[in-house]
Parts: structure tokens; C-alpha cells; sequence
């Protein structure tokens, strides 16, 4: 009898990944995204390898992620890090809370209003950071002097979405509130504030984002720990590696942060159709 060479198994339709799907995962926004950064990083890798540049000007992307892994084994950047993120949360949630109030306050009083509208038409588009120097001579350079520049940053949207989403709510449930009995703190407490809330998180999206700007420029100018600090000091000695670094750490504050509030405001939307 003679033997036959056996026949491989053919292959499972469902298990063959074509040409075509490979193509649509990589397609994808996310992936797209990603990427292109990756593109970019590889893209700097070589140029700086071909063209023999010194670090000092160009670093290239490997030598700045291990700068960035010694600067957190040593915990330096971690204690900075820390640090930027106490001064920049601890004067945004002064801000938060103080602006909502105020919000909500000029919203519902036209008395109030009228005496609050010209100050933030003046303090609003004034570049906080010029007013860096008078603080210091107010405050000095310590916690308060951080709290109040974080502070600055984030008041003036917080207030004018909250003023803007109040407004904008539906007469109709003010109404129908009043015909049940309500007053004018439950009337703000459960019809006007949650009517505000994606106007509000709108305000929050941008005063967090100046405040970490200002915070970070208040360290540059007068913090002996943060990132500002940190980056000013690498700048001083000519550690490129260190300065890519430390913006690296910054870059990504930036992205996480953003993504939460993606996430948020995905939630809020969902909740306010709802």
C-alpha cells in the first residue's frame, strides 16, 4: 500500500486576519494617532544620528527617556512633580469652589452682576502672568503666592461659563418649581446648578488649563521645587536632556488630565440627554 504525504489542515477562514483588516486597525483614530508619534520619535532618532548633532542643541529621543528615568529613580522629578501638582490643584479648587459661588451669585442678582461685570471685564483678558511680580511683593514666593496664581488662573472661566449656563437655563423649569412651592435656594440648588453643570465643566476645562500654565511660569520665576523649577535649572546648565524631559513629564500631566476631562464630559452629555 502506498503511503500518501499527508495534506497540511487548510487553514480556518475565521482565524486568517487579511490584508484589508490589518489596514482598518491601523486606521483607526486611536491607533492613527499613536502612530504618528511614533513616526515622529523614529523620524528624530535618525535625523539626530545622521546629521551628528549635539545634544546640547538636539538630544536624541532615547538618551531624553533615560535622562527621564534617572531623574525619577533619583525621585528628584517625582518630588517636583508632586509638588507642581498640589499648587495646581490646591488653587483650582479654591477657584471652583469661589467662582461657582460667584457665578451663581451674579447670575440670579442684577445688582451683583453690575458691580462684578466690569471688574472681570478688566481682570479677565489681562495676561495673569504680568501680574506675577505684584504678587510676589504681596505675598511672597511661598504656598499662598502658588495658591493665588493657580487661583487666578482658573476663577475668571469658571465664573463666566457658570454666569452663561444659568442663564441659559429653561425658563420653563424655573416655573414649574415656583408653582410647586419651591423658594429661590432650592430653585438654584436643583433646577438652576444641575441646568449649569456642562457650561460649568466647560469653564473648568479651560481655567485648569491656565493654571497649570501660570503655575508652571510662577516656578520658572521663583520656586525652588516643581517643574518650573526644575526646568529652569536644567535650562541654566545646558542639561537639554533634562529640560526634554521635564517637558515630557509636562506633555503628559497634559494628556492624562485632558483625557479625564474627555471622559467627563462624554458622562456629562450622556446625563444631561438623559
Amino acid at each position: 500500500m502506498t503511503d500518501h504525504p499527508s495534506l497540511p489542515p487548510a487553514a480556518d477562514p475565521s482565524n486568517v486576519v487579511s490584508a484589508r483588516d490589518i489596514f482598518a486597525r491601523l486606521s483607526e483614530p486611536r491607533v492613527l494617532g499613536w502612530m504618528a508619534v511614533a513616526v515622529v520619535l523614529v523620524f528624530w532618532e535618525l535625523v539626530v544620528l545622521a546629521a551628528n548633532l549635539n545634544p546640547i542643541y538636539l538630544p536624541r529621543p532615547t538618551r531624553i527617556v533615560v535622562a527621564l528615568v534617572e531623574m525619577f529613580r533619583t525621585e528628584r522629578l517625582l518630588v517636583d512633580l508632586l509638588a507642581t501638582l498640589g499648587r495646581i490643584f490646591g488653587g483650582f479648587a479654591i477657584a471652583l469652589v469661589a467662582g461657582t459661588l460667584l457665578g451663581v451669585w451674579m447670575a440670579t442678582s442684577e445688582r451683583v452682576n453690575a458691580v462684578a461685570d466690569n471688574f472681570i471685564a478688566a481682570l479677565y483678558p489681562l495676561p495673569k502672568v504680568t501680574l506675577i511680580p505684584l504678587f510676589i511683593i504681596w505675598l511672597g514666593t511661598g504656598g499662598p503666592f502658588m495658591l493665588t496664581i493657580s487661583a487666578l488662573g482658573a476663577i475668571f472661566p469658571i465664573v463666566i461659563n457658570t454666569v452663561v449656563g444659568i442663564r441659559q437655563c429653561d425658563p420653563g423649569f424655573i416655573l414649574a418649581a415656583r408653582d410647586l412651592g419651591a423658594n429661590h435656594r432650592p430653585i438654584v440648588r436643583m433646577v438652576l446648578l444641575p441646568s449649569a453643570i456642562p457650561s460649568i465643566f466647560a469653564g473648568v476645562r479651560l481655567g485648569l488649563g491656565v493654571s497649570i500654565i501660570l503655575v508652571v511660569a510662577a516656578e520658572m520665576v521663583v520656586g525652588k521645587v516643581g517643574l518650573g523649577s526644575r526646568l529652569y535649572l536644567a535650562g541654566q546648565v545646558l542639561e537639554t536632556e533634562q529640560v526634554f524631559a521635564v517637558l515630557i513629564v509636562l506633555a503628559t500631566l497634559g494628556i492624562v488630565i485632558t483625557k479625564i476631562q474627555d471622559a467627563i464630559d462624554m458622562w456629562l452629555s450622556h446625563w444631561r440627554v438623559s
